[in-house]
Parts: structure tokens; sequence; C-alpha cells
């Protein structure tokens, strides 16, 4: 059944009501009151599940409120299939769907709408309440225990997620200490060799005109150890760079590119639309790329953690600044956000101090999440002194 979309079921409900509306007009009920208005209210019966999930507590009144004045006012209930079924769906709606405090509302609910229905009978007895609103009260809890089994199983997931991430981040950072470490041992290999080359130079030099074969033998030493160090540094270098072939090759991304970047957000499965204010216009090249890096690393954020929300991407140039938003409507919590984030959000932070700018990510008011980066348009020279004011 999880393979099987909700709204699937739920129409398909709507359906199985039809039906039983269906059944019960064939079997001739004792009508009381105007039969339109009977016929009325008992196909308001019908496309009630749809709201079960959006409204679990309001479904669960509408449908005791339905029954009850059915069996006050107009046909006995008692004789029909539709609202009695009611007793078993809404009560498990409220118990799955609802959250907090406010989800107990089911039970005096429930036992409401079996007392006036009872009532409304001239022959009646009191297990007619207990009988039928037990069931209704166990098919609640029911559904409590599903819910939070469900929640365990979302948090257990995203333990899980987070996991993984933290075990990916660690590979990297050892990934990055080793390859700080290489880096050293290349500039020790690097500086020690061009050490000799000079040292060889000098000497070729001082004896070049007293001595020419010596000097040509000096020539050939330089020439041997700058190939050798030139190997070196080639193999070094293809170890920093084996997961980046083809790095050095592309050009770097820009705000240009930003709608190719959405598309892929999109084919990920999230909902984004982006908006452009303002003239748009040429960027310094590093501003331009630390814009689109935020946005990436804020959609990539959505793509993990957003729940596919609808997500708004706007690029607004400014006088003297260009400002970068982007904010999704919902799914993960704000810590999750943070957390799963792993160092994207401090990168980002460092990329935009960089040049002088602000960062804010947080969550945003009516629920979700909002990564807003503002970026001044200034000169070098003074993002840099920003930069370090801020530092």
């Amino acid at each position: 059944m999880r393979r099987v979309a909700p709204q699937v079921v739920d129409r398909a409900l709507c359906v199985a009501f039809v039906a039983m509306f269906v059944l019960d007009l064939a079997s001739t009920p004792d009508w009381r009151g105007p039969v339109w208005l009977n016929l009325l209210l008992f196909a308001a019966f019908i496309p009630m599940p749809l709201a079960r999930r959006r409204h679990p507590i309001g479904a669960i009144f509408a449908w005791a409120g339905l029954a009850a004045f059915l069996a006050t006012f107009l046909t006995n209930p008692y004789g029909l299939t539709g609202p009695f079924i009611g007793l078993f769906v809404y009560p498990y709606a409220a118990g799955a769907y609802s959250d907090g405090r406010r989800a107990w509302l089911a039970i005096p609910a429930v036992y409401g709408a079996m007392t006036v229905m009872t009532l409304a009978n001239d022959e009646f007895i009191l297990g007619d309440i207990f009988f039928p609103g037990t069931f209704g009260a166990m098919f609640f809890l029911g559904g409590r225990a599903v819910r939070s089994r469900s929640r365990l199983t979302a948090e257990l997931h995203e333990a899980a997620l987070r996991a993984t991430e933290e075990r990916e981040a660690a590979a990297a950072r050892a990934m990055a200490d080793e390859r700080r470490r290489i880096a050293r041992e290349m500039h020790d290999v690097v500086a020690h060799s061009v050490s000799m080359m000079v040292i060889q130079a000098g000497g070729a030099r001082r004896i070049l005109d007293r001595d020419p074969e010596r000097a040509q033998e000096a020539g050939a030493l330089i020439e041997r150890t700058g190939r050798e160090a030139l190997r070196e540094m080639r193999t070094l270098l293809g170890v920093l760079h084996a997961e980046d072939e083809h790095a050095g090759y592309a050009p770097q991304p820009s705000l240009r590119e930003i709608g190719s970047l959405v598309e892929r957000a999109r084919a990920a499965g999230v909902p984004v639309l982006l908006a452009v204010e303002g003239e748009r216009r040429e960027l310094p090249a590093g501003i331009d790329l630390a814009a689109y890096r935020v946005v990436q690393e804020a959609l990539t954020n959505v793509v993990k953690h957003g729940g596919g929300a609808e997500t708004q991407v706007t690029v607004r140039y400014q006088a003297n600044a260009v400002e970068v938003t982007v904010a999704d409507r919902g799914g993960g919590a704000m810590t999750t956000r943070l957390e799963g984030s792993g160092h994207g959000l401090a990168g980002m932070r460092e990329r935009v101090r960089v040049y002088g700018g602000e960062l804010h990510a947080g969550r945003r008011r009516g629920g979700g999440f909002e990564v807003r980066a503002l970026l001044p348009l200034q000169s070098e020279d003074e993002a840099a002194l920003v930069a370090g004011a801020k530092a």
C-alpha cells in the first residue's frame, strides 16, 4: 500500500462510497423529511475522503455532524452503510494524520455521534453507544500507532542519511589532509630541485670561459634536474586532481547559466520557480561565480532535505550589489538542513565573506528554509578590506 499514491487511495474510497450510496438507495431506506434533502446530505458523505488527510479533525466532525443530523431529523442511519463505514475511516485518519493533542478530539466526536444516533431511535440500549464507539476509538488508536511508527521510521532514515553524510564528510576531510601533505611534499621536492638548478647554473656561469666542457656538464645536469622536477610535479598534480580531471579545461559557471541549474533541480523532482529582478548585467568574475555557487549549494540542500517542496529562486540586480535568494516552502527541520549541508553553509559563508558580502540561512516565516546572499559590487581591493575587517 505504501507504493500506492495517497490520492489514488482517497479517490478509491470516494468510489466505494458511491457504490454504498447506490446499494443503500436500492434497499429503500426509511425516509423522514424531504427526500431531496436526505439525498443531498447522504451524498455529502461521498467526497469527504478527499479531505481526511489535510483536515482530519474537520473531516471527522463533519462526518459526526452529518450522521447525527440524519439520525435526528431525517433518515435512520442504522439502515445505511455509507455513514457507518465512516466510523472506521475518519477516526483512523484523525489518529494517523493529526498533530498534537488536538487529535484526541476524535474520541468525543465518535462517542457524541454514537450517542445522538442511538437516542434518536425509539428502541435503544447503552451497548449501541459503547460498542460502535469502542470500534471507532480502536481505529483511532491504530492510526496513532501507525503515525508513531512512520515518524520513527522517518527519524531513523534521517539519522542514517546524516551518518552517511558524516562518513562522506570525514572521508573528504581525510582526503583533503592527504592532499595537503602531498602538496607539502611537492613543495619540498620542487624547492630542492630548483635550488640545485640555481647552484649548478651559478657554477656553470662562473666556469663557462675557463672550462667550457664542465660548463656543458653543469648545463646537462640542470636540464636533467629540471626534467625530473617537472615529472615529479606532474605526478603529484595528477594525484591532487585525480577526481577533477577535466575541471581545468571547463569554463567557470556564472549566473548566466542559472537556468540550467534550475532545470537540473526540476529534473531531480523539486518544483523550482526562477525570477530575475533588475537589469541583468556583467558581473566581476569572482562575484558571479560566488553567487552561482550559493544558489547551487542551496538547491542541493533543498533536493536532499526539502522533501520536494516548492522552491523560489530569485536573482536581484541592485545598483551596487547583487542578491540571490533560495527559499522553499517546507520539508526537513532547520537542524537537519544545517547539519545535512555538511560544509556547504560554511563554504558559502566563506565564499561570500571574501567579497565583503553577507549570508543568511535559516527558517523562514510561514514554514520552510531560506538562504539569502548579498554580494556588493565593488573593486577587489575594497572587497579585500571589507573581508579583512569582518574577519
